[in-house]
């Protein structure tokens, strides 16, 4: 096939309707970060907190970062009522969605200066609330995609990280947007009011879930259920009776430890720890710079308005029309080498925030930065999610992605909350910061260049076990719904 028919194929994915559910469930994912990041960000910086304290603040992020400890129970437990009428996925999507709902309606009552605990608590409610749905917000956009369609694979990540950004920047944009114009009316507890105005964006949401479909999970639970007599069997060969208690014992022990076991067996226990490694480093610079931006950007001398259009908007844009992009970077180049060259290129453009704080408010380099800075984003998010999609176990979807996912955040979210610490250790130095922030990528490629040799092959085996397992072997997709 030549270069401009294979480029032509790839476009001709993104007309299965399966990336639009996948798009729609990758707003609701990304936007409670607009609530308590961005949002919250400024909230603060209006009530006078410091930078240090701001910084800190993200550690409510951490969440996200421990979710795998009960990724299990999501692939597993049934939510009463709904689940018989949504299904496994949208049930603990929707009842996650009623959590987060509540808890904007709560910031009404509270503010920082004087509730800083019940604030914190709040968006620790949020946060929690939305790292559990993710969880099963990322099972789903897996399952919805055979494992043995390599193109379909990177084309969902790009829907996946178009949508996410979709619903952190669209939202950030809104409520900074309403936050100006409420203040510019002098009411006096204009975020509260933005948080209860943002609970729409929550309820459009919801019914935009009736249009998804998750597939059958039979062939999951069939897996599981086998699991179940394997770890049954075993716990009877310990002197565990098959009694109910040891039923439940069983079940447990199953539910938290084959997830980890299949993972550690599938690519061996030295290649599967480096793996984590990498995870977890590989997200830590963009990280730091992300938590740190919207403070810098104020401190410089740009307005709420100017913010939510180049910060939000055009980066909202360019990132979703990047992230179809690094889609067919990723179709041509391969997952190993598309980690390396965005790797490089995400660490490349946090030096043009360095000259920003040289140069003062420009907004031509601002939209610059931001455009830059989005396309490097994108392209490496969705390398990143194609690639630790490719590695879960569709037996497991939730718990092993979720797992990867949660170093990744780990590093991103407790790392990155001590941002502010640095840039005051550096005495508002903000450009020696964003080179510091640059340098940050260099430890995880460096554990990528050790891997490369063995990630092909785990990759090949990812894309084609599916395979192995016999006709029918790949999810049901059905008609286009």
């Amino acid at each position: 096939m030549n270069r401009t028919a294979s480029l032509r194929e790839t476009l001709r994915v993104y007309r299965d309707v399966r990336f639009g559910k996948i798009f729609l469930i990758g707003i609701i994912s990304g936007f409670p970060w607009a609530l308590i990041g961005s949002a919250m960000t400024l909230w603060l910086k209006d009530e006078g907190f410091s930078r240090s304290a701001i910084g800190l603040f993200g550690v409510v992020f951490a969440v996200y970062a421990i979710n795998f400890l009960w990724a299990p129970l999501i692939d597993r437990i049934h939510i009463p009522l709904l689940s018989a009428r949504l299904g496994q996925r949208r049930a603990w999507i929707v009842l996650m969605q009623i959590v987060i709902g509540v808890s904007m309606v709560g910031m009404f009552f509270v503010t920082p200066d004087q509730q800083l605990w019940w604030v914190a608590a709040l968006a620790v409610v949020i946060a929690t609330a939305s790292a559990t749905q993710d969880i099963t917000i990322d099972a789903l956009r897996i399952e919805l995609i055979g494992k043995d369609e390599q193109t379909q694979v990177a084309a969902g990540a790009a829907m996946a990280t178009g949508g996410w950004w979709t619903g952190y920047n669209v939202g950030g944009a809104v409520a900074l947007y309403l936050a100006g114009y409420y203040q510019g009316l002098g009411i006096g507890n204009a975020w509260q009011l933005v948080y209860v105005s943002l609970v729409a964006i929550v309820v459009v949401c919801n019914l935009g879930l009736f249009w998804v479909r998750e597939p059958s999970g039979r062939r999951r639970r069939a897996r599981q259920t086998q699991d179940d007599e394997k770890m049954r069997n075993a716990m009877a060969r310990l002197g565990v009776s098959r009694s109910r208690w040891g039923r439940a014992l069983s079940w447990i022990a199953g539910t938290f430890s084959m997830p980890l076991v299949s993972f550690f067996r599938s690519n061996g226990v030295k290649i599967a720890f480096a793996l984590l490694g990498f995870i977890f480093l590989f997200k830590v610079g963009e990280a730091f710079l992300g938590r740190m931006s919207l403070v810098f950007y104020q401190e410089i001398g740009f307005s709420k308005a100017e913010i939510a259009t180049y910060s939000k908007l055009v980066g909202w844009i360019t990132i979703f029309v990047f992230a179809v992009i690094g889609s067919l970077i990723n179709a041509r180049i391969g997952l190993v080498k598309g980690l390396f060259v965005s790797g490089i290129a995400m660490a490349s453009t946090n030096l043009l925030f360095a000259w920003l704080a040289l140069v003062g408010p420009e907004i031509w380099l601002f939209a610059a930065a931001v455009i830059l800075d989005q396309f490097t984003t994108a392209v490496s998010t969705v390398t990143f999610v194609a690639f630790i999609s490719q590695l879960a176990d569709r037996a497991y979807t939730a718990t092993q992605y979720a797992l990867m996912a949660s170093l990744g955040n780990l590093g991103r979210t407790t790392l990155s909350a001590n941002s502010g610490i640095v840039v005051d250790w550096l005495d508002g130095n903000w450009a020696l910061f964003f080179v510091i922030t640059a340098l940050m990528v260099i430890p995880s490629l460096f554990l990528l260049a050790l891997l490369s040799r063995r990630l092909g092959g785990i990759l090949a085996g990812a894309e084609t076990a599916i395979l192995a397992e016999g006709p029918g072997a790949k999810p049901a997709q059905g008609p286009a719904r």
